[in-house]
């Protein structure tokens, strides 16, 4: 006679054979902890003469001398400076810096613009016919402005401002030049890059039927790139403004000439008043620049 099972005796007997089941063992090892510590040789490898050649040593921070140094600076730093005429010092350099920077990027942007489109393999004829490899002629037409480029964004912009302080004299017309140069190399480097990583088929398409090179970056790499550079270009207008304040040290105008002056005299209410406005206007062109991103791009 066949038995029947109630519904309670199959579940008790489901449950058994799930605690039947027994788990898959982990592995012990992790696969990827050779990887790992290899990085982190490499790492210690490259940070420790770092270290050493620097000559870093953090006791200097709180030794006796240092001390009495950062506490006669700042003794008399509060209240900050605020009378009408170092107040009027300080708005007009801090027009000079916003200045300095503006007029720095609009030279740099058209010297950066003939260079990339030289250095950049975009619009290469010879490149789309032979699976992306350009012709000797175009290599040796391009190499030349790569190390222009090299040699531009190579140099500090500070030290473009120190050789220009020689030549010019002080102001911000040694900062407005050492940005244009600089940053022309840096503009120009990264704008030919973004030229040939986006989609160059329809620029290719424009060449095959006939148009010239500038029609073809016009209607055919512009529309596809026009986001990437617009973006990086607000991007090097933030860091032209914290470089011109760089700048200032050396005599390029600015506020960065301001503070320098207020650390000589060891004026520590103006010292306060110089970074509460640099603290400002960094803020300012943060927001500017994340406005322009989210409107033009």
């Amino acid at each position: 006679m066949k038995r029947c099972k109630s519904p309670g005796a199959e579940a008790v007997d489901h449950s058994s054979a799930a605690f039947a089941t027994k788990p898959q063992p982990l592995p012990q090892r992790d696969p990827a902890a050779s990887g790992r510590l290899l990085l982190t040789l490499l790492v210690l490898l490259l940070v420790w003469p770092g270290l050493h050649f620097s000559e870093l040593d953090i006791r200097v921070l709180f030794d006796s001398d240092s001390t009495r140094a950062m506490v006669s600076l700042f003794s008399g730093a509060w209240p900050p400076a605020h009378s009408e005429e170092f107040l009027q010092l300080v708005a007009t350099a801090t027009l000079e810096t916003i200045a300095i920077a503006i007029a720095g990027i609009a030279l740099a942007l058209p010297l950066a613009a003939v260079t990339s489109l030289i250095a950049t393999r975009a619009l290469s004829r010879s490149a789309s016919e032979r699976d992306g490899t350009p012709s000797l002629l175009g290599r040796c037409l391009r190499w030349p402005v790569r190390a222009l480029l090299i040699l531009l964004r190579s140099v500090p912009e500070i030290v473009w401002a120190l050789l220009f302080v020689r030549g010019v004299g002080l102001g911000p017309t040694a900062g407005v030049l050492a940005i244009a140069i600089s940053y022309s190399g840096m503009l120009g480097k990264v704008y030919s890059e973004i030229f040939e990583a986006v989609d160059r088929r329809p620029a290719q398409a424009l060449l095959h039927a006939g148009a010239s090179r500038l029609s073809a970056f016009i209607y055919g790499i512009l529309p596809n790139a026009s986001q990437e550079l617009i973006s990086y270009t607000v991007y090097r207008w933030e860091c032209a403004l914290r470089a011109s304040v760089v700048m200032g040290f050396v005599g390029a105008g600015g506020l960065g000439q301001q503070l320098e002056l207020s650390l000589r005299m060891f004026a520590g209410g103006e010292v306060i008043t110089i970074l509460l406005v640099f603290l400002l206007l960094v803020l300012a062109a943060d927001t500017i620049s994340r406005w322009l991103r989210e409107r033009l791009v």
